[in-house]
C-alpha cells in the first residue's frame, strides 16, 4: 500500500471513531436527561458543547494523520488560545461558567421548575428556576421579575430547595 492509501484508511478509522464516540456521548447525555428529567433545551446546549469538543478532537487526529508538523500545530493553537484569551479580556470567568453549567447539568439537584432560595449574607434570592443556560441560571421571583445568576456564582452559593 502506498503512503496516501494508509493515511486514507487511518482517516476513515478516525472518522468511524468520531461517529461511534459521538453516538455514545449522545446516549449518555440523553440517559442523564431522562434520569434527571432535564428539559430539551438544556440537553441541546450540552450536546452542542460535546459536539464542539469531539469535532476539535477529530480535526486534530486528522491533522496528525496527514502529517501536519506537531510543533507548528501547537504554536498555532497556543497563539489562537492567546488571542481568544485576550478577546475575553483575560478573564477565566467564561470558562468557569461553562464548566459550572456542565456540573449543574449532570450533578446538581436543582432542576428547571424548582423553587429555590439562594442564601446570601446580604440578601436572599427566592424564586422558581426558569432556565439553566451555559452562562446564566434564570430565576423568576414571586413578582414575575427575572433574576439572572452566573452559573459559577450559583455553584458557590448555598441553595435551599423548597419542596412543593
Amino acid at each position: 500500500m502506498e503512503e496516501y492509501q494508509i493515511k486514507l484508511v487511518e482517516s476513515v478509522i478516525a472518522l468511524a471513531g468520531y461517529f461511534v464516540s459521538h453516538r455514545v456521548a449522545k446516549r449518555i447525555i440523553e440517559s442523564a436527561a431522562i434520569t434527571y428529567s432535564y428539559p430539551k433545551p438544556r440537553v441541546k446546549v450540552m450536546m452542542k458543547i460535546v459536539n464542539i469538543l469531539f469535532f476539535l478532537l477529530f480535526a486534530s487526529f486528522i491533522l496528525f494523520i496527514w502529517g501536519v508538523n506537531q510543533n507548528e500545530l501547537v504554536y498555532f493553537i497556543t497563539s489562537l488560545l492567546t488571542v481568544v484569551g485576550i478577546a475575553f479580556l483575560a478573564q477565566w470567568s467564561i470558562l468557569s461558567n461553562i464548566t459550572a453549567s456542565l456540573v449543574i447539568f449532570f450533578n446538581h439537584p436543582v432542576k428547571i421548575g424548582d423553587t429555590i432560595i439562594v442564601v446570601d449574607k446580604e440578601f436572599n434570592i427566592e424564586g422558581r428556576v426558569s432556565d439553566i443556560g451555559i452562562f446564566f441560571l434564570i430565576v423568576k421571583d414571586e413578582h414575575g421579575d427575572q433574576i439572572t445568576i452566573p452559573t459559577n456564582l450559583f455553584m458557590q452559593k448555598m441553595i435551599k430547595k423548597k419542596t412543593n
